[in-house]
């Protein structure tokens, strides 16, 4: 029973440690604003977008091309964990505010 408890202690340490090495990136969602309106990641790197629902109504982080929704309650935050991306613009909006579009542009890192 001991052995157990340590295995999984550990497998918790260690995805504890792993979640804290991404990349953290912000969306504010307000009401049918996004801010920023583009995110400028790497290419190829797994990441997180921290999402906070700032306003007063719900909000929903989507995209297709990533694959990706999340809903958020007025005043929440919460978070989504994105793949690695080849380089290129991938699309996302808020589903109730059909005007708040934005784009995630992944970038090849740069030959030294």
């Amino acid at each position: 029973m001991l052995r157990l408890l340590a295995l999984l202690t550990s497998l918790s340490l260690a995805s504890t440690a792993y979640a804290s090495e991404l990349t953290e990136y912000t969306l504010t969602l307000h009401n049918g604003t996004l801010s920023p309106r583009t995110l400028h990641v790497k290419a190829g790197e797994r990441f997180k977008i921290t999402l906070k629902n700032t306003g007063n109504t719900p909000a929903e982080f989507e995209s297709t091309s990533l694959r990706k929704e999340k809903v958020l309650g007025p005043s929440v935050t919460s978070f989504v964990v994105i793949h690695p991306l080849k380089p290129g613009s991938y699309d996302f909006f808020d589903d109730f505010h059909p005007d708040a579009r934005g784009s995630l542009i992944a970038e090849a890192a740069t030959p030294e």
